[in-house]
């Protein structure tokens, strides 16, 4: 069982399931308003999140303790693995293959989704055991 994978799933699953619309186009900005019974000139009723959502104006502190909660879920996760070997190996693994790793050889990007450095790495023994882990387990299917 992938315990990132896990983690990260039944996030996906709290924030599919809050009122909130994702629109990178102006066809999808108005379905999305549209879905909150809002007509195009109710803009001054929802606020944006970040990464193309949009909420309410009165849901959007519930979504900001939704988005701190799940920040700390992950950290706690990450802190709890001690050796690197189980959580942040998972997430490094799971990263690692979802950005393609085994066919670029670029690090960048995983770490990147994870919001890590590779200074952040030399300086916790666990992420460095699990990155360099995870890096041998994508080279051997690779």
């Amino acid at each position: 069982m992938n315990n990132y994978l896990t983690l990260k799933n039944r996030q996906s699953k709290e924030v599919d399931n809050f009122p909130i619309f994702w629109a990178f186009s102006n066809k999808q900005f108005e379905e999305g308003m549209k879905s909150f019974n809002l007509a195009i000139e109710g803009t001054d009723q929802i606020c944006r999140v970040p990464g193309g959502g949009f909420c309410r104006k009165t849901r959007a502190k519930e979504l900001g303790k939704l988005f701190l909660r799940h920040e700390i879920e992950i950290s706690e996760a990450r802190a709890a693995d001690k050796t690197g070997e189980g959580y942040i190996f998972d997430m490094f693994d799971y990263e690692l293959s979802n950005h393609e790793y085994s066919y670029t050889g670029v690090l960048e990007d995983t770490l990147d989704a994870l919001g890590l450095s590779m200074e952040d790495i030399e300086k916790n023994d666990a992420l460095s055991t699990g990155l360099k882990n995870a890096i041998i387990s994508q080279r051997s299917e690779g």
